[in-house]
Order: C-alpha cells, then structure tokens, then sequence
C-alpha cells in the first residue's frame, strides 16, 4: 500500500465523564484548560483543583438523571462510523474520536492515528460554533499531541462550517 492515499478524519469533541468516578477528574482538565482560565501556573492549577472539587457534587446528580455519565462520546463515535460508512468505497479512510477533555483524548487518538499510518489527516471539530475555548483549544491540543506522536501527515482542519450558509439552511429546513 506505499504511497496509496490513506485519509484519517479526527472528529473533536468536548468530552464528558463516562461515570460518577471521572466527574472530579474531567473537570479538572476543564478549568485547567489556559483558554478557559487565563492564569499563569500554578494559580490556573490551583484554581482548577479547588472549582473541581467544588463542582462534582452538583454535576455527579446532573450526570446521574443522564445515566450517570456523559452521552457525548457515544454520540460522537456514532457519528464518526457514520461518517465512516459513508466513505466506505473512497479508498482507505478511517474515523477517529479524539476528545478535548476526557477519553479519548488528543494525545491517545494522534497515538492510534499514527499507528493507522496516514498520508493525510482532516481535523473535524464538531462544536456547533467557533470560540477560542472549543475549537481552537481542541485544534491547539492536537498539534501538541500529534507532535508527541511523531505524526509527520499534513493535516487540515475543517473550520467554521456552522457559518456556512447551506450549513445554516440545512439546520433551518430541519427545525
């Protein structure tokens, strides 16, 4: 398969705990985040520790009338093999999820994308709108992972798409 085209697609997401255990935990990562707290460490660490531990208990009961965990990662795997099984008959193209603050997280995804061995990679963020604390931190977190990763394909992101006007018809016809 030299020099056959290989297209890895990294939808993004924000992630969520996937039980009462990881609560504490994934909002660690959330408010450890720069973009969502613009504090030099040790300060944003400290900060985020104590918002954390301050916060689980409510979020716990708000995850628990959901199941007791996020449902975000089961939706957005759904949505990566649909994606997926549209491109069946494109070549070799395969989907990975990687999530921004919970599992699986950018840097186990480039991990597994690496591994796959693809020529090119498309970055697929699949926030509804662009801000600086969604899209850009889960882009951002990415290229560190992908570093790490020793990932030598050249990516490109998909951006922006919900301003799009056919993006924003297509919503409009469906309400």
């Amino acid at each position: 398969m030299t020099g056959a085209r290989r297209l890895a697609v990294v939808t993004m997401n924000l992630g969520g705990p996937d039980g009462p255990e990881a609560v504490e935990p994934f909002l660690r990562n959330l408010f450890g985040d720069p973009a969502i707290i613009e504090l030099p460490n040790p300060l944003r660490w400290f900060l985020a520790r104590m918002l954390s531990r301050r916060r689980a208990g409510v979020a716990r009961g708000t995850y628990a009338r959901s199941g007791g965990g996020s449902p975000l990662l089961a939706n957005t795997r759904a949505q990566a093999k649909a994606l997926e099984d549209e491109r069946a008959g494109l070549g070799a193209v395969k989907v990975f999820v990687a999530m921004r603050y919970w599992h699986p997280m950018s840097e186990e995804t480039a991990r597994d994308v690496k591994a796959w061995g693809p020529t090119e990679i498309v970055l697929l963020p699949l926030y509804p709108q662009f801000s600086g604390t969604t899209t850009a931190s889960s882009l951002r977190r990415w290229r560190e992972a992908a570093a790490g990763a020793g990932l030598d394909a050249p990516p490109r992101a998909v951006c922006c798409y919900p301003e799009q006007p056919g993006f924003v018809a297509a919503a409009a016809d469906l309400i």
